[in-house]
């Protein structure tokens, strides 16, 4: 399931205006979505990065994937022995959490590093 799904990679920064600047101007990366905790740019290949507002360390989200059913997708690699998380914020239930028009959920890799899993409409270049 995962091998059909596109990978996003998101960033944690401490400064969002700096991040944007850098992004768009120096990087020249477009911007496709902006909300006041984070902005997700265009990169390559139809791939996306995401920019959100937070404190650079271990244990945040390194990157996710684009799912048409986060349902199955939960259900298929918890067959497969990953383990999901459960958090409080943003709230999950039975691991997956509503973000805006999205869904997510997060599990972790050998090293802790997280990796999401994310339904909802994927903004585009206009």
């Amino acid at each position: 399931m995962l091998s059909d799904a596109m990978l996003v990679t998101t960033v944690a920064v401490t400064d969002l205006d700096r991040a944007k600047r850098f992004f768009n101007e120096q990087v020249g990366l477009a911007i496709l979505e902006e909300a006041p905790y984070a902005i997700r740019f265009a990169a390559g290949k139809g791939t996306q990065v995401s920019v959100r507002r937070g404190q650079p360390n271990a244990g945040q989200t390194v990157a996710h994937f684009e799912v048409d059913d986060i349902e199955g997708v939960v259900r298929e690699l918890t067959a497969r022995g990953v383990t999901f998380e459960e958090y409080e914020s943003p709230k999950t239930t039975n691991f997956i959490a509503q973000i805006g028009p999205a869904r997510g959920a997060w599990f972790k890799d050998p090293d802790g590093n997280v990796f999401g899993v994310r339904e909802g409409p994927v903004p585009s270049v206009a």
